[in-house]
């Protein structure tokens, strides 16, 4: 098959690039390259069957283009990172919206199969956990512009399940949950990368609130893995996926592990959501998917330690630093 990854330079993309390219199919990156990089992708420019376009998910005309010449669509481009949402949430909210709105639209006129990469934030500020794909999504109020993103991506789900209801596109849709490893930047205050960058360098590791606040953290390659599962099963299509791991950790304790494993003198600071952000700020105090639907599905379910992702990210960092 030939593939259309949208948003492929960034981290996750330019991994699935490379798994589809390795299991022979085609590929070709979309990216603008405002959260993605040419460096991500400069390994695979050279492969048989890889094409990379610079453009953006918002140009109409060039969405089409591409979709047609394309079996598959896998739709990763987004707006992503508290920081920029807050920065930029006008910016934010068109992105994920007519982006999502025009990968649908050009897939229609051949029916083609899409992927949309959703996120666990639309469970919003729901207690009940483990998130089930089922469950109630519990939103904060619209004047809150830190659930824009939310919003954004909850409309995205609700257009592509329409989509698909009246057979005009093949979707899947997987809600990934707090993605990290090799490549991830930490520009837009993605945790680890950051953490990590501030361990190595002797900076204070900033943790926002009081840390108590806990996460479930999944390498890349296991969500590539998940994706590339899910893509290749027929009984997937029309349906809503978690992709995540589903081991807890408080953020303070992330941060502890990040100091351990690079043997940092580095001290925790404690920031306050007022102080990092804006006022009124709200973060969800558990997140925690349940993937036993992935797994009854694919067989499959994220497994790479804690440990080892946070090993994989020093590793990337630290060699950075001595390049």
């Amino acid at each position: 098959m030939k593939f259309l990854i949208t948003g492929g330079a960034g981290f996750i993309g330019s991994v699935l690039a490379e798994r589809l390219l390795n299991d022979g199919h085609g590929v070709v990156v979309l990216d603008n390259l405002s959260t993605g990089s040419m460096s991500n992708i400069e390994h695979l420019q050279s492969r048989k069957g890889f094409e990379c376009i610079i453009g953006s998910v918002r140009d109409q005309s060039l969405v089409i283009e591409l979709i047609d010449q394309c079996d598959a669509v896998v739709h990763l481009a987004a707006a992503v990172g508290v920081k920029l949402v807050l920065d930029r949430p006008s910016y934010s909210i068109h992105t994920n919206v007519n982006g999502t709105e025009n990968v649908l639209h050009a897939a229609s006129s051949l029916r083609k199969l899409v992927f949309i990469a959703s996120t666990s934030e639309v469970y919003g500020k729901s207690e009940k956990t483990p998130f089930n794909e089922n469950d109630d999504l519990v939103l904060g109020s619209t004047a809150n512009l830190r659930w824009s993103y939310a919003c954004a991506k909850a409309l995205d789900e609700c257009l592509a399940l329409a989509y698909s209801q009246e057979g005009k596109v093949r979707v899947i849709i997987g809600r990934l949950f707090n993605t990290t490893g090799p490549r991830q930047t930490a520009r837009y205050g993605m945790v680890l990368p950051n953490f990590v960058g501030q361990a190595l360098t002797g900076k204070p590791l900033t943790v926002y609130g009081s840390g108590e606040q806990t996460r479930c953290f999944c390498h890349v390659r296991d969500v590539v893995e998940a994706m590339v599962r899910l893509i290749n099963n027929p009984s997937a299509i029309g349906q809503v996926f978690n992709i995540g791991n589903d081991q807890e950790i408080s953020i303070v304790g992330l941060a502890e592990k990040v100091k351990s494993a690079t043997g940092s003198s580095s001290e925790i600071k404690l920031v306050s959501y007022q102080d990092a952000y804006a006022q009124g700020f709200e973060d969800m105090q558990r997140r925690v998917p349940d993937v036993s639907k992935l797994e009854r599905l694919t067989g499959y379910r994220p497994q790479t330690t804690l440990d080892q992702i946070v090993n994989d990210v020093i590793a990337e960092k630290k060699a950075a630093l001595t390049r």
